[in-house]
């Protein structure tokens, strides 16, 4: 683990301190962790796998892991954490990257491609969401924002490495109110996370999804696909977390791994 100075909008004022994995030489990739950080789901069997063709940076970013801790997760916070992420790609003296995001990493890292495209050479977008209004989740998201440990010791002692006591309980807690708002606006108003952007992405985009994912609405990857100029969809037998699953880990190494191989140079 390695620091660099950073600019983050969610923590204005100046530089910030943040924690990141660097791993490998060749053409660089970020790695973009869930909204729960990195020991959750970690990518640690794909920078192994990757750092032999690939310079792989896996930063931490504000309030997970080594990085600062946040006051609180405000909306609109994927696109905060892109800008913050194109910051740290800067600081590392890193001008086109490829990305490969999980979760809510996969927002961020679709939003960096739609703050600055110039800067992406390709996205593996991951469990990632696209609707708003994922009502399926509401029960899910409920019980992360007010009884985080209803999860079980199973899902809360990688929280804890990762993030301490007790703020493990604070990052689930304040990232599920976050997407509740998210879900409620989606309600209301209908949408994209995006806010109907995605289709200005023009690099090339897979979309690497568990075909028994909880969190994904009907349709909802199909529709993102659609909003893409140049996206592709690779189904894997998973959950939420296919690169973390020990069944199908190696599968989805593989695939992003061609796909990252593929890019134009």
């Amino acid at each position: 683990m390695t620091f660099v100075e950073a600019e983050s909008p969610l923590l204005p004022g100046g530089p910030i301190r943040l924690a990141v994995r660097e791993a490998g030489h060749g053409p660089p990739l970020v790695v973009l962790h869930s909204g729960w950080g990195w020991e959750s789901y970690p990518f640690d069997r794909q920078l192994e796998a990757l750092s032999g063709e690939f310079r792989v940076i896996a930063p931490d970013r504000a309030g997970y892991g080594g990085s600062p801790r946040l006051p609180t997760i405000p909306d609109g916070y994927h696109r905060m954490f892109a800008l913050e992420c194109l910051a740290v790609m800067d600081a590392l003296g890193i001008d086109r990257a490829a990305l490969w995001g999980h979760s809510d990493g996969a927002v961020v890292a679709a939003w960096m491609a739609i703050e600055a495209p110039r800067r992406v050479r390709g996205l593996v977008l991951e469990a990632a969401h696209f609707f708003r209004a994922k009502v399926g989740s509401l029960p899910f998201f409920e019980m992360a924002a007010n009884r985080p440990e209803d999860f079980g010791p199973a899902v809360a002692e990688p929280l804890r490495r990762d993030h301490g006591e007790p703020r493990w309980r604070e990052i689930i807690s304040e990232g599920a109110r976050a997407w509740l708002r998210i879900i409620e606006r989606g309600r209301r108003e209908g949408g994209d996370v995006y806010d109907g952007r995605l289709g200005e992405i023009p690099c090339p985009v897979l979309l690497l999804h568990g075909t028994r994912d909880p969190r994904t609405e009907p349709g909802e990857i199909e529709a993102a696909q659609g909003a893409l100029r140049d996206g592709r969809i690779a189904w894997v037998d998973s959950g939420h977390a296919p690169h973390s699953s020990p069944r199908a880990a190696d599968e989805t190494t593989r695939i992003a791994a061609k796909f990252l191989r593929a890019l134009p140079p």
